[in-house]
C-alpha cells in the first residue's frame, strides 16, 4: 500500500532528527560549528545566535520632512492672536550636519533625515509655510507657520529599535532586509550556522554531462543542476559529485569517497522497480527502505541510512527530484534545524479544469495570473521541464480529489 505524503514527510524529518538536537526549550544544530562571514557572504544563511542592537535606530531625533524645526511652543495659539506664529529663521540644517540649539521664537529649516536642533520638538513641512521657499542662506528672513503638536514629523531616537534590545533572533534565514538591518546597525560580519552538507549524486546510464556530445538514446543530465540549483538557494551546501553510471560497485565508491564530510546524501534515480535500478542494487544491505508514496509525479522514493548517514533517494524525472525535495526535503529540514523556510502558500482559482488520479496527491505547476487565477503549465507528467520553468507555482491536489473545474479554490505553494 502507499505511503501518504504527510506520513513520508514526517519519515524524512525523524530521519534527519539527528542533524539537530534540544537543550532546554531550544533547538539547535547538532554541529557546534559556526562561522563569521561577511554580510554578502552571509545571504540566505542561517543566524548562529541572537544580534543585540549595538545602537539605537534611529540614532538621534530627526526630521521626517523638508520644513522648518520649531519649538511648538512659539506656535501655540493665544488670545487675540491668529493661529500660528512668525518666525524669525536661522541658520539650516542639512542632512549629516550636527546642529547648533534652537532658539526661543526661531525657525530652522531642516532637510529630510536631519538631525533635530536641541530645543526643537516639531517640523513644520514647507508646503505649509508662507512664504513656501526656503531663503537664501546668509539672508534675514521671517517666516509664517501654523500651529503645530510636539512630535509633528519627528522621528525619535530608538523608535525603530533601541540600544539593547533583540535585532534578530538566532535561527533567522539573513535575507535583504535582515542583512539591511544589520549593516544600519554598523555590522559588516555575523555568526551564521554552518549550513548542512549534502552529498548529490546523479545516476543512470543514460544521462551524460552538459556540454559534452550527446550519444544516440542518451539525454544531458538537468536533475543534478536543478536540485543543486534549489539547495543551494536554500541555504544548504552542496557537494556535487560526477554521475553514476548502473554499476553498484561505482555508486557505493562514489558515495564512500565523501562519506567523512556530509550529512545527507541525496540521489537521483535508480529507485523504481525497473531491471536497472543501480540505487535500490547500491543499498542491498543497508537500512534503506524503497516505498511508493501516493503522489504524482514523485511517487517511488527511498528513504533510510547509508553507512550512518541520512540517505534519500529521489526518482529520476527532472520534475519529480524537485517535487521530492519541496515536498519532503525542505519542509523537514525547516522543522529540524530551522531552514530553509516554507514555500508561501496562498489559495487560487483554477483557469482551467483538471483531473487527478484516485488516492493520489498530485502537484501540478502553474501560473499564478494577477486577480489570483492560476494557470496550468503542461501535464502532470514528470519529464515536462519547459513546463516547470515557466511556472511560478506548485499546485497541491489533494488525494482525495479526483477532478476540479475551471474555477475550484487550490492551495499553492509560491516558487
Amino acid at each position: 500500500m502507499a505511503r501518504s505524503v504527510a506520513a513520508h514527510r514526517q519519515a524524512v524529518q525523524e530521519l534527519l532528527s539527528g542533524l539537530a538536537r534540544k537543550e532546554g526549550t531550544e533547538e539547535l544544530p547538532l554541529k557546534e560549528g559556526t562561522e563569521e562571514l561577511p554580510l554578502m557572504g552571509a545571504l540566505g544563511r542561517v543566524l548562529a545566535a541572537d544580534v543585540l542592537a549595538p545602537l539605537s535606530l534611529p540614532p538621534f531625533a530627526n526630521s521626517q520632512m523638508d520644513g522648518f524645526a520649531v519649538r511648538a511652543a512659539d506656535l501655540a495659539p493665544h488670545a487675540g492672536s491668529d493661529a500660528g506664529a512668525e518666525l524669525k529663521v536661522v541658520d539650516p540644517v542639512p542632512a549629516g550636519a550636527a546642529p547648533v540649539r534652537l532658539m526661543p521664537g526661531t525657525a530652522a529649516p531642516i532637510m529630510t533625515g536631519a538631525m533635530m536642533p536641541e530645543g526643537a520638538d516639531a517640523v513644520v513641512p514647507i508646503e505649509q509655510a508662507v512664504p513656501d521657499v526656503f531663503p537664501a542662506p546668509g539672508v534675514a528672513a521671517t517666516v509664517r507657520l501654523p500651529t503645530t503638536e510636539p512630535g509633528t514629523f519627528v522621528r525619535d531616537a530608538g523608535s525603530d529599535i533601541a540600544a539593547g534590545t533583540v535585532a534578530l533572533r538566532a535561527g533567522t534565514t539573513l535575507g535583504p532586509g535582515q542583512l539591511g538591518l544589520l549593516a544600519a546597525l554598523g555590522m559588516t560580519a555575523v555568526e551564521v550556522r554552518t549550513p548542512v552538507r549534502v552529498l548529490l549524486v546523479t545516476t543512470g546510464d543514460e544521462v551524460v554531462e552538459p556540454g559534452t556530445v550527446l550519444p544516440q538514446g542518451k539525454i544531458y543530465d538537468s536533475n543534478g543542476t536543478l536540485l543543486e540549483a534549489a539547495m543551494l538557494q536554500s541555504g544548504l551546501h552542496v557537494t556535487r559529485t560526477r554521475i553514476s553510471g548502473d554499476d553498484p560497485a561505482d555508486l557505493l565508491a562514489l558515495l564512500r569517497s565523501r562519506s567523512g564530510t556530509i550529512d545527507l546524501i541525496v540521489s537521483t534515480g535508480g529507485v523504481s522497480k525497473g531491471a536497472y535500478e543501480v540505487v535500490r542494487q547500491a543499498m542491498n544491505g543497508q537500512p534503506v527502505e524503497f516505498v511508493s508514496v501516493a503522489m504524482q509525479p514523485g511517487g517511488p522514493q527511498g528513504i533510510g541510512t547509508f553507512d550512518g548517514l541520512p540517505f534519500l533517494g529521489f526518482p529520476g524525472n527532472p520534475v519529480s527530484c524537485l517535487v521530492s525535495f519541496e515536498m519532503f526535503l525542505r519542509p523537514a529540514l525547516a522543522a529540524v534545524v530551522g531552514s530553509p523556510a516554507l514555500r508561501p502558500s496562498l489559495q487560487a482559482r483554477l483557469a482551467e479544469s483538471l483531473t487527478s488520479p484516485a488516492g493520489k496527491h498530485q502537484v501540478r505547476r502553474g501560473t499564478l495570473l494577477p486577480g489570483g487565477t492560476v494557470r496550468l503549465e503542461g501535464g502532470p507528467g514528470s519529464h515536462l521541464i519547459h513546463a516547470l520553468a515557466n511556472s511560478n507555482v506548485l499546485v497541491q491536489v489533494p488525494a482525495a480529489v479526483t477532478e476540479l473545474d475551471a474555477g475550484a479554490e487550490v492551495e499553492v505553494w509560491m516558487l
